[in-house]
């Protein structure tokens, strides 16, 4: 039975050995507690309805057994209804595959690297349009003598459309980040998986008119690229997953998405604990930005590669909404959920997360919408640290360090535990 399985998560994913940098993993599967292949299966009925409720209670005590962890995140992100059949699952998953392949396609006609197995680092034309005929970029690519081709064709064309423009300049920069992404996974030895990590990367830069592509995308794309086999459904997937945090990337030109968060952690930390605040404030810190990786890239450098897996799947069935997959079926809908947001009968408590459960009894809203158990998990971090940097922080490098100090030596069902607490205490006190 798998869920009686005890090894090392990290063993799934196949950590290189030799690499000495990477932190061990502080979850280990527990027999009893994970969500296993058989409890999993059996929260079906015979159609293919998912009893959520049970599943989310099963994830929260101890995360999912590896082997099927890409299908429940699918779940747990939204991408399907607990409430549709496996039947209508399938049809919704073909079509989303099709539509995949259209946008690769059009992609494709666009700069035919992608689909090509392989990907680029250097930049193809300039910021005014103009074709770069790098010799780096054809020998990065598999294009051969087409290479060349390419590049008369794109100064054959005439003026390039201004979102073309902006596409092509991003994608030597997704290249780059790929490059340097999990690169301690066996699994991203070989270049056919960099590529797909590449290509899902470029395609969600094409789609997503208003963030593109940014910096820290590729941390959160690349699991979905290891958990789901079909490039598409690994879209899909990440898609999904975008739609909570793409907030985080905007930018207006005076400011990122992500400083809403961290003015949020500011509040939490000065009524959760005024002394840390005030501290952090004289040293300049106010504004948190020194926490501002750990919300971006929800918290993946701060754990080993498992252990930020299951810190994910942690927080995604505490948050379970079961009204968002839905809503994201909904023209023009981007994800960021507000108030008064659902439609039709109100959703089942029993059918949400924990953290959405005190959410819903105790209006644990922001304006603009409720709060990400992330931002509680920095404060839990912040929390657990005070005493240490209120004693040895003397300036925001010594922040920065005492908190870069923590990575690979975070517990995840922890540092969960410990941002549920924070949250019912900053609820009581808010209301105060």
């Amino acid at each position: 039975m798998w869920g009686a399985v005890a090894e090392p998560a990290d063993s799934y994913y196949l950590i290189r050995p030799e690499c000495t940098d990477v932190p061990n993993t502080k979850f280990k599967i527990k027999p009893g507690k994970t969500l296993s292949v058989r409890k999993w299966q059996a929260a079906f009925t015979q159609e293919g309805f998912l009893d959520i409720g049970k599943t989310l209670s099963r994830i929260q005590r101890g995360g999912i057994h590896p082997s099927i962890r890409g299908e429940v995140w699918e779940f747990l992100l939204s991408c399907y209804d607990p409430k549709s059949t496996f039947e209508e699952r399938e049809q919704i998953r073909q079509r989303r595959r099709l539509q995949y392949a259209s946008w690769k396609e059009e992609c494709k006609q666009m700069f035919p690297v992608i689909g090509s197995g392989g990907f680029i680092t250097a930049p193809v034309i300039t910021d005014k349009g103009q074709p770069i005929c790098d010799p780096l970029v054809l020998q990065e690519t598999n294009l051969g003598a087409n290479g060349s081709d390419f590049f008369k064709d794109l100064e054959n064309r005439g003026p390039l459309d201004k979102k073309v423009i902006q596409w092509l300049l991003t994608l030597h920069q997704i290249g780059l980040d790929v490059n340097r992404t999990d690169r301690t996974l066996v699994f991203y030895e070989k270049k056919e998986n960099l590529s797909k990590l590449w290509d899902i990367l470029a395609l969600y830069a094409w789609i997503d008119n208003d963030v593109g592509y940014c910096q820290g995308m590729s941390d959160l794309c690349s699991p979905m690229i290891m958990l789901l086999e079909d490039e598409a459904d690994a879209f899909w997937c990440f898609e999904r997953l975008m739609r909570r945090l793409r907030g985080n990337f905007r930018d207006t030109g005076r400011s990122v998405g992500v400083e809403a968060q961290l003015t949020h952690l500011a509040s939490i930390t000065q009524i959760i604990d005024p002394k840390l605040h005030h501290h952090l404030e004289k040293l300049g810190g106010g504004d948190y930005l020194f926490a501002i990786r750990m919300i971006m890239v929800q918290f993946r450098r701060e754990f080993s590669f498992c252990d930020s897996l299951y810190l994910w799947e942690m927080m995604w069935a505490l948050e379970y909404d079961p009204e968002m997959c839905s809503l994201y079926e909904e023209p023009n809908f981007e994800g960021e959920k507000t108030e008064g947001s659902s439609k039709g009968k109100p959703k089942s408590i029993n059918q949400c997360g924990k953290y959405e459960r005190e959410n819903m009894k105790n209006g644990g809203k922001s304006a603009e919408g409720p709060l990400p158990i992330s931002v509680f998990l920095v404060a839990s971090v912040l929390k657990d640290k005070s005493s240490k940097l209120m004693t040895e922080a003397r300036g925001l490098d010594d922040v920065v360090k005492i908190l870069n100090d923590i990575t690979g030596n975070l517990d995840a069902k922890k540092a969960c535990s410990g941002a549920m607490k924070l949250h019912k205490k900053y609820l009581k006190k808010a209301k105060k």
